[in-house]
């Protein structure tokens, strides 16, 4: 069955116009296929930094590398929102073509389109949602998100091979009439530079919680990374965690554990007078804020020594915390961390001794790991022989 007439000569209308052609669908497919691969890859990489491979290690250098990464994953998942509304708005006038399909070869690509548009839509909008701690769903977030991040890649990746010809062919072509728009309407270029602006206007806004010379200019993001206790953010309070009375205990204990020749226990004077090592290292949150501090604490190579740990023992280390439960209770460290100088338990931040919410009277701080694997309030490295 045709549609109405009139909605035949609306649809024409809007084809015609240059916002809706295909040398515009095709730019903007690029940007956006661009920005998607760009939020894949670096999603991929804090995936396998909260949940490791054992046959892909994370390295502990560079040091800010998951800085980099977190920051440019959630400055350009923000960039990407009016860029894809922009690329349906563009091409919505096409699904009201008839007939529908010409084909088997047409009516597979159009289905293709459901996975890919629904699996943007969701990841962007569950992404944000992700940052500004909002959650209305019943389900774990990183395991949806990595999982439609998964499919929509594939949908893309489809999508770029059924399209890959008509791109070519669309921006190859010469100048078109329909280019210029009618008077009072907006034209391609017009168009282009307010997605281009708007675009802008949320990474500036959005990536001061990662670039310090723009964080005057911070408004979409959800954190400053300079505002909390001793400077830096808190996105765990000690009452939240439930280990004041534990932290606060006289007779606290780190202990070390495991396959070890000798198991030891430190006070937090014994830490406090061995934490000799310093270093300048960011902490990096998966929301995509990101500070540096100047730690002082404890090696845990040092520690590892302590038990009888060699070092050209093939170790891994799980570092316990004082909380009773939580998803982020624990964390460990593999064979390549392990021995870096800067992997520590720290027990001072820019030259004062932790505050309470910072993970007193020690907390884990390492090279290039996720704000979630810093490990607060630890109370136990367990070592683990590979």
């Amino acid at each position: 069955m045709r549609p109405p007439p009139a909605l035949e000569a609306a649809r024409d209308d809007a084809l015609r116009r240059p916002v809706h052609d295909a040398r515009t669908a095709a730019i903007l497919g690029i940007a956006l296929g661009v920005c998607v691969l760009t939020c894949f890859l670096t999603g991929l990489y804090s995936h396998l930094q909260q949940h490791p491979v054992a046959c892909l290690p994370i390295p502990p250098r560079p040091a800010s590398l998951y800085r980099v990464t977190q920051g440019l994953h959630v400055a350009t998942g923000y960039a990407t929102v009016p860029l894809l509304l922009a690329k349906l708005w563009s091409v919505y006038p096409r699904l009201f073509r008839w007939p529908p399909v010409s084909g088997v070869a047409h009516a597979a690509e159009r289905l293709l389109l459901v996975p890919l548009v629904c699996g943007a839509v969701f990841q962007l909008f569950s992404g944000v949602a992700n940052v500004s701690r909002w959650y209305p769903w019943g389900f774990y977030f990183p395991a949806a998100h990595y999982w439609v991040a998964w499919i929509t890649v594939g949908a893309l990746v489809a999508h770029i091979g059924a399209k890959g010809a008509v791109v070519r062919a669309a921006l190859r072509r010469p100048g078109h009439p329909v280019a210029a728009a009618a008077p009072g309407t907006l034209g391609r270029r017009g168009f282009l530079g307010a997605v281009a602006v708007a675009m802008g206007v949320v990474t500036v806004t959005t990536a001061g919680q990662t670039l310090t010379p723009l964080r005057p200019l911070t408004l979409f993001a959800q954190r400053r990374p300079d505002i909390g206790a001793q400077g830096l953010p808190v996105n765990r309070s000690a009452v939240q965690a439930g280990v004041v009375d534990a932290a606060s205990d006289p007779g606290y204990r780190l202990r070390i554990t495991g396959a070890v020749a000798r198991p030891v226990e430190l006070t937090v004077a014994d830490l406090d007078r061995r934490a000799r090592r310093e270093a300048e290292l960011p902490i990096a949150c998966v929301e995509g804020w990101s500070a540096t501090a100047r730690w002082r604490g404890v090696p845990v190579a040092d520690l590892l020594a302590d038990a009888g740990v060699g070092p050209d023992d093939d170790v891994a280390v799980r570092v316990e915390s004082l909380q009773a439960g939580g998803r982020y209770r624990a964390s460990e460290l593999n064979r390549l961390q392990v021995r870096d100088a800067d992997t520590m338990l720290a027990v001072a931040v820019n030259g004062e001794p932790l505050n309470l919410d910072h993970g007193y009277p020690c907390r884990l701080i390492g090279p290039n790991r996720a704000g979630v694997l810093q490990t607060k309030w630890v109370r136990e490295l367990v070592v683990m022989r590979a």
